[in-house]
């Protein structure tokens, strides 16, 4: 196990004997060394899990300080919690870089990741050592910091951070650069989601929306509330992929807009789904494919796959035959669309994710599976299909009035009435 070396005393030896000389008490006489009075005393020296031999120095009348990290040296080996004193010797930013490194390296991604950690990690955690997060209170002065800022980020947005810079750590505890992760002691408050229901569009605002979009952007309404597209997916609507026998979309491409690059790449979450089209919403995009010819776009392709470039015939372009970015698209068409119909536009409701909503809940009205719903809108899971719309469900509570009604008829026909509507 662990040992203290005195590097400014060592045993006396008999020059003639090479035996070591030993006092009246039967003990090795000491002599200084060649390093006496030179340094740091007291070495202590052990073998890591490795068998790599580790050491640390304290010293002259720092005996009891070399003896306690002794044991404490030796404890951590029997636990099998010992962790080498070097190793969080680390900035967190350095050792960030390496970890994203093994993960998503989609584009995408990657740029969402990068921005919450320039943002909202790096100022203040990215020059820190590792071992520096070995209590809490970096991460409490961290999170403070956040909320101290002249324009706060978002609860929700500190909360991705905050997890992201929790799964750093993790990896750290377990590539045995630190102890324990701060992020989950018990006295760490993360920042707390902030849900925000769900709430569809009456018909009469998706219609006046509708009459107010600029001729060539119409299509928006049918690829948004009738497919329940993402604003990415619709940019990339080709009518190709319809199949007018089954009547179904096959959802196979979005645009994106990375590092300022255009690309065409697979949907969110790299999954291509196919969608139930409805008869007016064809007729509503072939009557404008009349009007407005697609158009053959090539732009990169933004998976790390043997394709280089892709080339779509995109249904909806703007009036020089090219597509806009999202962000140009909201501010140039989008939002102006909201004053011209006489309509307030709010942040977290009137995006045009409003009529993908839409489409949900127009879905579960008609009794469409969460099963079935999660595949229509490509989710990871049926879980977050059914957390984000279990509210629009229809009860059984209507369904149930209804049976009993058919055996007891109510005698009150207004009543009778209200009830079966």
């Amino acid at each position: 196990m662990a040992h203290i070396q005195d590097r400014w005393y060592q045993d006396k030896k008999d020059p003639d004997t090479g035996e070591i000389v030993l006092n009246s008490k039967g003990k090795p006489v000491q002599e200084p060394t060649a390093d006496h009075g030179k340094g740091l005393r007291y070495k202590v020296r052990y073998l890591d899990p490795d068998k790599v031999e580790r050491s640390r120095s304290f010293p002259d009348k720092k005996l009891e300080e070399a003896k306690k990290y002794k044991t404490k040296v030796e404890n951590d080996l029997y636990a099998g919690t010992y962790t080498d004193p070097n190793a969080g010797k680390v900035e967190f930013k350095t050792y960030t870089k390496t970890v994203l490194a093994g993960r998503s390296q989609d584009e995408s991604t990657v740029e969402s990741v990068s921005a919450k950690l320039e943002s909202q990690v790096y100022p203040l955690l990215g020059r820190k050592l590792l071992s520096s997060f070995a209590t809490p209170d970096v991460i409490r002065k961290w999170l403070a910091w956040m909320n101290a800022q002249d324009e706060p980020a978002s609860a929700n947005y500190q909360r991705q951070a905050f997890d992201l810079v929790c799964s750093i750590l993790d990896a750290a505890v377990a590539d045995g650069k630190i102890k324990s992760n701060p992020c989950r002691d018990k006295s760490i408050q993360a920042p707390t989601f902030v849900a925000r229901q769900v709430t569809p569009w009456p018909d009469a605002r998706l219609r006046r929306v509708e009459l107010a979009l600029p001729a060539r952007f119409k299509p928006c309404v049918p690829l948004g509330a009738g497919l329940g597209l993402r604003q990415g997916e619709i940019f990339a609507f080709s009518l190709d992929n319809v199949d007018r026998d089954t009547m179904v979309y096959h959802c196979t491409r979005q645009m994106v807009t990375v590092g300022g690059v255009r690309k065409f790449k697979l949907p969110k979450g790299h999954k291509t789904r196919d969608i139930p089209l409805g008869d007016g919403v064809l007729e509503d995009l072939d009557a404008y494919a009349e009007l407005y010819p697609p158009v053959s776009i090539t732009l990169p392709w933004g998976e790390r796959d043997s394709r280089k470039f892709e080339t779509v015939k995109v249904l909806m372009v703007n009036g020089a035959g090219d597509l806009y970015t999202r962000q140009a698209f909201n501010n140039v068409i989008w939002r102006p669309t909201f004053k011209k119909a006489g309509l307030s536009y709010e942040d977290h409701n009137d995006g045009m994710h409003a009529m993908r909503h839409l489409f949900a809940s127009l879905m579960l009205e008609r009794g469409v599976t969460i099963k079935e719903l999660a595949a229509f809108l490509g989710h990871a899971s049926e879980g977050f299909t059914l957390k984000t719309y279990v509210h629009l469900m229809p009860t059984s509570y209507h369904r149930a009035r209804q049976a009993v009604n058919d055996i007891f008829k109510p005698r009150r026909t207004a009543r009778g009435a209200e009830e079966t509507a």
